[in-house]
């Protein structure tokens, strides 16, 4: 079986192809892509039968890449990490998936249950997943040390992340930190109204009050983010364009 492994970390693609290499001498790995743009030219070109996806990468989901190559005959392994809200929509959708870092056995089984889905009902399912994964884009749901914290991402004021971890800062005073970096929830975040004006920050543009040509955001609670000199033309044009809406 022709396979692709589209993953955004590198030690996670050269994991999973040592894992396959080790288990079923049938897959032949043709390649592997960290980018949905370049997921989609490989598999136009090179049609594989059967793709290890990630959720998260680098410069989109992947439901962005799903919906252009929908018309592409392949099954899909999904790969994730501990995601709550991902999860969910994968487990609902009944949809083959692996959590990082990837087991051998896991792996054997997700091979094993996909070989038999019809390529019909998978895509069946993964249509499931993805109207369940548009639905939950205003929420974001937090591991913590000891508990699941659901974020309404329209009382979330702003994110900053500092040395491996994220705090999360809410409308209510309260704040919350992950031992994730910022970049693991960039692109929900883009799509839900927020913008990245500097490498340690994500701001919710309707919480903005004012903008200081100096380089300096003040949001409506008093609190003040910078903006970067490199961020600063593209922070401007969608702020603006913001105000207009």
């Amino acid at each position: 079986m022709r396979s692709l492994i589209v993953e955004d970390k590198a030690y996670i693609r050269k994991g999973l192809r040592n894992l396959l290499q080790l288990i079923d001498g049938d897959i032949e790995v043709i390649g592997e892509c960290e980018s949905v743009k370049d997921a989609i030219v490989v598999t136009t070109t090179c049609k594989p039968e059967l793709i290890f996806l990630d959720i998260n990468l680098t410069d989109g989901n992947a439901f962005d890449f799903l919906e252009q190559t929908e018309h592409l005959p392949f099954k899909v392994i999904f790969i994730t990490a501990y995601e709550e809200y991902a999860l969910k929509a994968l487990k609902i959708g009944a949809v083959d998936y692996l959590l990082k870092p990837v087991d051998i056995d896991d792996l054997k089984s997700a091979l094993q249950k996909v070989s038999t889905v019809p390529l019909k009902v998978q895509k069946q399912n993964i249509e499931t997943v993805k109207q369940i994964w548009n639905n939950e884009d205003h929420k974001l749901i937090l591991s913590l040390q000891d508990s699941f914290q659901v974020i309404d991402l329209n009382e979330l004021l702003f994110c900053e992340t500092d040395k491996g971890y994220t705090t999360f800062y809410c409308n209510d005073g309260k704040k919350h930190m992950v031992s994730k970096t910022l970049k693991e929830f960039e692109n929900q975040l883009s799509k839900a109204n927020f913008i990245r004006p500097h490498q340690s920050f994500m701001v919710n543009l309707k919480f903005i009050d004012r903008y200081d040509k100096s380089g300096t955001i003040h949001l409506k609670n008093g609190k003040k983010i910078p903006v970067s000199t490199r961020k600063k033309e593209s922070f401007l044009n969608t702020f603006l364009s913001w105000t207009k809406i």
